[in-house]
């Protein structure tokens, strides 16, 4: 699937990860490491942090989405599956620890055969 139905006016929207996801806002600020208020006022929805960690959020998810056949199904897994070699620690907490492109990296391993 494509990045963009998570964006809206060029800006990930919480509001509409969270309508895709079947979830709520403040869940996905959660899940990316950010505070309620990071997703409701609109200065800190353009903020280069926020921006950031939804768009990791996103890219994760779009990039196992095939994989599991639905972006609920790679959002299940983002948040409560632990990844091999990373001490038990699921991708959700990685992005919270800012290591996303640990996260993308590993998934990248998993698809060339490199991790089984």
């Amino acid at each position: 699937m494509s990045l963009a139905r998570y964006a809206d006016q060029g800006l990930f929207s919480p509001r509409k990860i969270a309508e895709i996801l079947l979830t709520t806002s403040e869940d996905i600020a959660r899940t990316a490491g950010l505070g309620k208020d990071a997703v409701q006022r609109k200065d800190r929805i353009r903020s280069d942090k926020t921006q950031r960690r939804l768009r990791e959020v996103t890219e994760i998810i779009n990039k196992v989405e095939p994989r599991f056949g639905s972006a609920l199904i790679a959002y299940a897994w983002y948040r409560s599956e632990p990844l091999p070699g990373f001490s038990g620690l699921t991708a959700m907490q990685l992005v919270r620890d800012g290591r996303a492109n640990e996260v993308l990296e590993y998934i990248d391993a998993v698809d060339a055969g490199i991790h089984a």
